[in-house]
């Protein structure tokens, strides 16, 4: 739970500083797969199109953490910029596990 005592300052940095972490690590993984594998359900053009948008919202991630830091903490970020984040990270779930279920009924595994 919250607690309502935290000056704003620290709620932005304990509510952020880990969402940010976690886009990082999620658009990281999903660069591997999309990198190293071939999804065979989707279209090299398919594929390549996903890694790309991967890759914008790596670099977008890593800039709002660096200015996030620059500043203490004292920024935050606009839902808006978020949003997107959030859909692109559930599509590459959504390729992931249909890639899992792909590859493991593929014979020989």
């Amino acid at each position: 739970m919250l607690n309502p005592n935290l000056p704003e300052s620290e709620l932005l940095k304990s509510l952020l500083q880990p969402l940010l972490d976690d886009f990082n690590y999620w658009f990281d993984r999903s660069a591997t797969l999309l990198e190293t594998e071939e999804i065979g359900f989707m279209s090299g053009e398919q594929q390549s199109d996903l890694l790309a948008r991967v890759k914008q919202a790596q670099q977008e991630v890593r800039a709002a953490q660096a200015l996030f830091q620059a500043t203490g903490g004292q920024v935050g970020i606009e839902t808006t910029i978020l949003m997107p984040w959030h859909r692109l990270l559930a599509e590459c779930w959504q390729v992931s596990a249909r890639f899992r279920t792909w590859h493991s009924g593929k014979p020989g595994k």
